[in-house]
């Protein structure tokens, strides 16, 4: 465990190093943050309580999303396209000789970037969004606590999945279309343009019972009280359910994956 955790504390000093680049991100997450909120502010006067949502709350799930958007890597980045680097030049042979397990490895990786992502540059836009908007953001520290615990749960569905299409670049070699298709299906899926919840009733209730609601809608409704006593731990044990899934198939890909392994010219 020593050794993962510093893994994971060297992926949170290395993306620490790109600052500019990530006060870049912030402002990004803020003004599109903005473009959004004043979008849902026209929906919400249109349509009142669309969704379960009130105005503020909708507003909520706004910079919440946009705080949300670099940890959990929805558009993309971190460890996926470094790994997909190293399978497609050959490199993955090296770590395959390391005595540690290759997926927990570039999971304590990924989880020092989104701990530095959250804390750089998923913080701001909500702080921006509070002073500008009138957000539903709660004042019990317990609320706050289960949504940290949900926006960890969430991480652990998001890295699965994004390893799980990472590793078929041991197949492809070029990944960029499948990581298009799998970016796109998350986007939609997780929430992050529009609440589950505003979908068609068939196509709502599916997607609250896919991972990607693990990453957003879920820790996002803990926060606004969506989800209260039982409710928040039934939420827990789904984004749980879903990432020990998705980890128990990726490493059974990654087995068969790596159970022979050619090196292009080597």
């Amino acid at each position: 465990m020593r050794l993962y955790a510093a893994v994971a504390w060297r992926g949170f000093r290395r993306y620490s190093t790109y600052r500019a680049a990530t006060a870049a991100g912030a402002f990004t997450n803020t003004i599109f943050g903005f473009i959004m909120a004043y979008t849902y502010i026209a929906l919400w006067e249109a349509r009142p309580g669309l969704g379960g949502y009130d105005t503020a709350e909708a507003l909520t799930y706004v910079f919440i999303g946009q705080s949300l958007l670099a940890p959990m890597a929805l558009f993309g980045g971190g460890f996926g396209d470094e790994l997909a680097e190293r399978i497609r030049t050959g490199d993955v042979a090296i770590d395959l000789y390391r005595p540690v397990d290759m997926q927990t490895w570039w999971f304590a990786a990924d989880l020092g970037r989104a701990g530095f992502q959250f804390l750089a540059r998923g913080i701001p836009p909500t702080i921006v969004g509070a002073l500008i908007f009138p957000l539903a953001l709660p004042v019990n520290p317990l609320t706050w606590l289960a949504f940290l615990v949900a926006v960890v749960l969430g991480l652990m569905v998001s890295f699965a999945i994004r390893y799980i299409v990472t590793l078929f670049t041991f197949w492809l070699l070029d990944l960029r279309g499948i990581q298009t298709a799998a970016g796109l299906v998350g986007m939609f899926m997780s929430g992050m343009l529009l609440p589950l919840t505003l979908f068609p009733d068939v196509l709502a209730r599916t997607a609250l019972l896919l991972p990607w609601a693990s990453v957003l809608q879920i820790p996002v409704d803990i926060l606004l009280g969506k989800h209260q006593g039982v409710e928040v731990l039934e939420a827990f044990g789904f984004q749980a359910a879903w990432a020990l899934v998705l980890l128990l198939v990726g490493r059974a890909i990654t087995a068969v994956a790596t159970s022979k392994v050619v090196v292009q010219g080597g």
